[in-house]
Protein backbone atom coordinates (compact mmCIF):
# COMPACT_ATOMS: atom_id res chain seq x y z
CA UNK A 1 0.00 0.00 0.00
CA UNK A 2 2.80 2.21 -0.05
CA UNK A 3 4.16 4.14 -2.80
CA UNK A 4 1.23 3.15 -4.75
CA UNK A 5 1.32 7.36 -6.19
CA UNK A 6 3.43 9.37 -7.50
CA UNK A 7 3.97 13.03 -7.80
CA UNK A 8 4.65 13.61 -11.39
CA UNK A 9 6.10 17.05 -10.61
CA UNK A 10 8.43 15.80 -8.25
CA UNK A 11 8.81 12.23 -8.63
CA UNK A 12 8.26 11.53 -4.72
CA UNK A 13 5.88 8.61 -3.54
CA UNK A 14 2.59 10.83 -2.22
CA UNK A 15 1.39 8.21 -0.05
CA UNK A 16 3.23 6.10 3.17
CA UNK A 17 1.83 3.91 6.18
CA UNK A 18 1.62 5.63 9.47
CA UNK A 19 4.19 3.97 10.65
CA UNK A 20 6.33 5.28 7.90
CA UNK A 21 4.89 8.67 8.83
CA UNK A 22 5.87 8.73 12.14
CA UNK A 23 9.34 7.99 11.14
CA UNK A 24 9.54 10.66 8.79
CA UNK A 25 7.57 13.14 10.76
CA UNK A 26 8.83 12.64 14.81
CA UNK A 27 11.92 12.53 16.51
CA UNK A 28 13.30 9.40 16.90
CA UNK A 29 11.71 7.73 19.99
CA UNK A 30 9.64 10.42 20.96
CA UNK A 31 6.55 9.11 19.78
CA UNK A 32 4.07 7.54 22.86
CA UNK A 33 0.81 5.85 21.37
CA UNK A 34 -2.99 6.43 23.30
CA UNK A 35 -4.32 3.02 24.17
CA UNK A 36 -7.31 2.93 22.16
CA UNK A 37 -10.34 1.66 23.93
CA UNK A 38 -11.81 -1.21 22.32
CA UNK A 39 -15.41 -0.62 20.98
CA UNK A 40 -18.27 -2.05 18.62
CA UNK A 41 -17.75 -0.77 15.07
CA UNK A 42 -20.07 -3.30 12.68
CA UNK A 43 -23.35 -1.73 14.77
CA UNK A 44 -25.66 -2.22 11.62
CA UNK A 45 -24.33 -5.58 10.98
CA UNK A 46 -23.55 -4.69 7.03
CA UNK A 47 -22.49 -6.86 4.39
CA UNK A 48 -21.98 -6.05 0.89
CA UNK A 49 -20.04 -8.67 -0.87
CA UNK A 50 -18.61 -9.25 2.01
CA UNK A 51 -19.57 -8.58 6.04
CA UNK A 52 -18.12 -5.50 7.33
CA UNK A 53 -16.59 -7.55 10.64
CA UNK A 54 -15.08 -9.60 7.51
CA UNK A 55 -13.15 -6.75 6.13
CA UNK A 56 -12.03 -5.27 9.26
CA UNK A 57 -10.30 -8.20 10.06
CA UNK A 58 -8.68 -8.30 6.94
CA UNK A 59 -7.57 -4.37 7.46
CA UNK A 60 -6.44 -5.20 10.59
CA UNK A 61 -4.38 -8.58 10.15
CA UNK A 62 -2.69 -6.82 7.25
CA UNK A 63 -2.04 -2.98 9.16
CA UNK A 64 -1.61 -4.28 12.58
CA UNK A 65 -3.85 -1.77 13.87
CA UNK A 66 -7.34 -1.49 15.62
CA UNK A 67 -8.94 0.66 12.87
CA UNK A 68 -7.77 3.56 10.62
CA UNK A 69 -6.14 6.16 12.94
CA UNK A 70 -2.99 6.20 15.40
CA UNK A 71 -2.97 9.02 18.05
CA UNK A 72 -0.66 9.82 20.40
CA UNK A 73 2.02 11.78 22.03
CA UNK A 74 5.58 13.22 20.25
CA UNK A 75 8.20 15.94 19.44
CA UNK A 76 8.88 17.28 16.17
CA UNK A 77 12.52 18.65 16.92
CA UNK A 78 12.05 18.87 20.43
CA UNK A 79 8.32 21.09 20.21
CA UNK A 80 5.77 18.56 22.19
CA UNK A 81 2.89 17.77 20.21
CA UNK A 82 -0.68 15.84 20.12
CA UNK A 83 -0.75 13.91 16.75
CA UNK A 84 -3.35 12.24 14.71
CA UNK A 85 -2.50 9.77 11.56
CA UNK A 86 -5.15 8.59 9.55
CA UNK A 87 -3.94 5.50 7.49
CA UNK A 88 -5.23 5.13 3.90
CA UNK A 89 -3.35 1.24 4.11
CA UNK A 90 -6.80 1.07 6.55
CA UNK A 91 -10.11 0.73 4.22
CA UNK A 92 -8.88 3.54 2.23
CA UNK A 93 -8.31 5.63 5.76
CA UNK A 94 -12.17 6.03 5.85
CA UNK A 95 -13.76 7.39 8.32
CA UNK A 96 -15.93 5.42 10.91
CA UNK A 97 -16.80 5.56 14.56
CA UNK A 98 -13.42 4.19 15.62
CA UNK A 99 -11.44 7.08 13.70
CA UNK A 100 -13.92 9.62 15.04
CA UNK A 101 -13.30 7.92 18.75
CA UNK A 102 -9.62 8.47 18.30
CA UNK A 103 -9.47 11.49 16.99
CA UNK A 104 -11.65 12.89 19.65
CA UNK A 105 -9.46 10.81 22.39
CA UNK A 106 -6.71 12.65 21.32
CA UNK A 107 -7.94 16.59 20.97
CA UNK A 108 -9.10 15.32 25.01
CA UNK A 109 -5.91 14.72 25.43
CA UNK A 110 -4.35 18.01 23.94
CA UNK A 111 -6.75 19.65 25.93
CA UNK A 112 -5.29 18.90 29.25
CA UNK A 113 -2.23 18.44 28.72
CA UNK A 114 -2.21 22.40 27.04
CA UNK A 115 -0.23 20.81 23.77
CA UNK A 116 -1.02 21.99 20.07
CA UNK A 117 -3.09 19.42 18.33
CA UNK A 118 -1.75 18.08 14.83
CA UNK A 119 -3.67 15.59 12.57
CA UNK A 120 -2.09 14.04 9.24
CA UNK A 121 -5.31 13.17 7.18
CA UNK A 122 -5.34 11.03 4.39
CA UNK A 123 -8.92 9.50 3.24
CA UNK A 124 -11.67 8.36 0.79
CA UNK A 125 -14.16 9.77 2.58
CA UNK A 126 -16.70 8.13 5.24
CA UNK A 127 -17.13 4.81 5.79
CA UNK A 128 -20.50 3.90 4.05
CA UNK A 129 -20.36 -0.16 6.14
CA UNK A 130 -21.57 2.40 9.05
CA UNK A 131 -23.72 4.25 7.45
CA UNK A 132 -24.73 7.79 8.99
CA UNK A 133 -22.76 6.54 12.39
CA UNK A 134 -19.96 7.63 9.94
CA UNK A 135 -21.19 10.73 8.97
CA UNK A 136 -21.58 11.61 12.68
CA UNK A 137 -17.94 11.85 12.84
CA UNK A 138 -17.80 15.09 11.08
CA UNK A 139 -19.96 16.77 14.13
CA UNK A 140 -18.89 15.24 16.73
CA UNK A 141 -15.15 15.36 15.78
CA UNK A 142 -16.04 19.42 15.21
CA UNK A 143 -17.78 19.80 18.42
CA UNK A 144 -14.82 18.47 19.85
CA UNK A 145 -12.40 21.01 18.20
CA UNK A 146 -14.30 23.61 19.76
CA UNK A 147 -13.35 22.79 22.74
CA UNK A 148 -9.66 23.26 21.66
CA UNK A 149 -10.53 26.64 19.82
CA UNK A 150 -12.17 27.81 23.37
CA UNK A 151 -8.99 26.91 25.25
CA UNK A 152 -6.62 28.92 22.51
CA UNK A 153 -4.94 25.41 21.57
CA UNK A 154 -4.00 25.76 18.18
CA UNK A 155 -5.20 22.84 15.50
CA UNK A 156 -2.34 22.34 12.84
CA UNK A 157 -3.79 20.17 10.05
CA UNK A 158 -1.15 18.27 7.41
CA UNK A 159 -3.59 17.38 4.22
CA UNK A 160 -1.83 14.27 2.57
CA UNK A 161 -2.79 12.27 -0.56
CA UNK A 162 -5.80 11.70 -1.03
CA UNK A 163 -7.79 13.44 1.53
CA UNK A 164 -11.57 13.81 0.20
CA UNK A 165 -14.88 13.07 1.16
CA UNK A 166 -16.48 13.91 4.69
CA UNK A 167 -13.12 14.26 6.19
CA UNK A 168 -12.43 17.06 3.86
CA UNK A 169 -15.93 18.13 4.41
CA UNK A 170 -15.09 18.76 8.17
CA UNK A 171 -11.74 18.61 10.31
CA UNK A 172 -9.24 19.03 7.49
CA UNK A 173 -10.42 22.05 6.35
CA UNK A 174 -11.21 23.73 9.64
CA UNK A 175 -7.45 24.11 10.87
CA UNK A 176 -5.92 27.20 12.23
CA UNK A 177 -2.85 26.16 9.48
CA UNK A 178 -3.38 24.11 6.86
CA UNK A 179 -0.59 22.66 4.84
CA UNK A 180 -0.63 19.91 2.50
CA UNK A 181 1.89 17.92 0.96
CA UNK A 182 2.69 18.67 -3.19
CA UNK A 183 0.91 16.98 -5.46
CA UNK A 184 -1.84 15.45 -3.03
CA UNK A 185 -5.59 15.07 -4.57
CA UNK A 186 -7.74 17.35 -1.87
CA UNK A 187 -11.28 17.38 -2.37
CA UNK A 188 -14.99 16.39 -1.76
CA UNK A 189 -16.23 14.56 -4.63
CA UNK A 190 -13.51 13.15 -7.26
CA UNK A 191 -12.77 15.44 -10.49
CA UNK A 192 -13.93 12.76 -12.91
CA UNK A 193 -17.61 12.82 -10.80
CA UNK A 194 -17.68 16.67 -10.33
CA UNK A 195 -16.79 16.96 -14.97
CA UNK A 196 -19.95 14.31 -15.45
CA UNK A 197 -22.23 15.92 -13.17
CA UNK A 198 -21.36 19.66 -13.96
CA UNK A 199 -20.45 18.74 -17.73
CA UNK A 200 -17.88 21.07 -17.95
CA UNK A 201 -13.44 20.43 -18.47
CA UNK A 202 -12.40 21.38 -15.14
CA UNK A 203 -9.23 23.68 -14.80
CA UNK A 204 -5.53 22.37 -14.81
CA UNK A 205 -4.25 21.12 -11.71
CA UNK A 206 -8.31 21.37 -10.39
CA UNK A 207 -8.29 19.99 -6.14
CA UNK A 208 -4.10 19.21 -5.97
CA UNK A 209 -2.41 21.28 -3.39
CA UNK A 210 -0.79 23.53 -5.65
CA UNK A 211 -4.38 24.50 -7.05
CA UNK A 212 -5.82 24.95 -3.57
CA UNK A 213 -2.74 26.69 -2.60
CA UNK A 214 -2.85 29.37 -5.50
CA UNK A 215 -6.82 29.79 -4.51
CA UNK A 216 -5.81 30.47 -0.78
CA UNK A 217 -7.56 27.17 0.92
CA UNK A 218 -4.59 26.06 2.49
CA UNK A 219 -2.06 27.84 3.89
CA UNK A 220 1.23 26.28 2.40
CA UNK A 221 2.54 23.58 0.71
CA UNK A 222 5.27 21.30 2.71
CA UNK A 223 7.73 18.46 1.41
CA UNK A 224 8.83 16.08 3.57
CA UNK A 225 11.89 17.41 3.34
CA UNK A 226 10.78 20.77 4.45
CA UNK A 227 8.01 19.69 7.23
CA UNK A 228 10.15 18.77 10.48
CA UNK A 229 12.06 22.23 9.96
CA UNK A 230 8.97 24.54 9.03
CA UNK A 231 6.66 22.48 11.46
CA UNK A 232 9.09 22.99 14.07
CA UNK A 233 9.39 26.80 13.41
CA UNK A 234 5.47 27.17 13.92
CA UNK A 235 5.26 25.26 17.06
CA UNK A 236 8.02 27.21 18.89
CA UNK A 237 6.32 30.21 17.61
CA UNK A 238 3.08 29.13 19.14
CA UNK A 239 5.04 28.54 22.41
CA UNK A 240 6.19 31.97 23.03
CA UNK A 241 3.63 33.32 25.45
CA UNK A 242 2.17 36.36 23.16
CA UNK A 243 1.34 33.42 20.55
CA UNK A 244 -2.17 32.59 20.04
CA UNK A 245 -3.48 35.09 22.60
CA UNK A 246 -6.45 38.16 21.89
Amino acid sequence: YENTNVCHSCGHHLRLSAQGRLASLLDKESWQPFTQPVKKADHLKFKDLKKYSDRLKVARKATGQRDGILIGEGAIKGERVTLALMDFAFMAGSMGTGVGNGIIQAIEYACVEKTPFMIVTTSGGARMQEGVLSLMQMARVTAALKTLKDLRLPYIVLLTDPTTGGVSASFAMQGDFTFAEPGALIGFAGPRVIQQTIGATLPKGFQTAEYLYEHGMIDGILPRSEQRTQLKKLLSTLRMPSAFRQ
